[in-house]
């Protein structure tokens, strides 16, 4: 289960980092002693997996990161590979899809943390759901990881009590 820090950080910085890393261990956390084949399972009505769940997780926030450093997206998905984000594939496993999410996370608090100042803005790519010409700024985009992150750690707690009755709270 997620762990809250017993160390509060005043800064704002540190405390939406904080939540980041909060709403990322809820999602690591749903695949503990499940088997690969229990993780790539498909149990609800929904078509997530666990596996899944954790790729997407770490693809969106390298994608976050790329656009606030206003760098190319070396992972970039296109229409022909978008629905590999959710899924494991060729010699993808948890362990492998983990320890690249733990080096982009590990990147983005770095380059959070060197930021002169969360009011620093960067351009949202052309998307029908996004605005355009939009900017944002470092601060909302940790928000919309939180958010994002919280979205899915739901959807991985239903998956994972419905795989084998695990709650994740309680």
């Amino acid at each position: 289960m997620a762990q809250i820090s017993t160390e509060v950080l005043g800064d704002e910085r540190g405390t939406l980092l904080a939540f980041v890393e909060a709403q990322r261990a809820a999602l690591r956390e749903s695949v503990l002693g499940l088997t690969d084949e229990q993780a790539a399972s498909r149990p609800s009505a929904s078509e997530l997996s666990l596996s899944g769940l954790l790729k997407h997780a770490a693809e969106v926030e390298l994608n976050w990161l790329r656009l606030a450093q206003q760098r190319p997206n070396e992972r970039q998905r296109t229409a022909e590979t978008w629905g590999e984000a959710f899924q494991l594939v060729d010699d993808e496993s948890i362990p492998s899809v983990l320890a690249f999410w733990a080096g982009v996370s590990e990147e983005l608090e770095d380059f959070v943390r060197t930021l002169p100042s969360l009011d620093e803005v960067f351009p949202l790519p052309p998307a029908p759901w996004f605005p355009q010409d939009a900017k944002v700024s470092m601060r909302w985009m940790l928000l919309h990881l939180v958010e994002e992150y919280a979205r899915h750690a739901g959807h991985a707690d239903i998956v994972r009590e419905t795989i084998d009755g695990t709650k994740a709270m309680g």
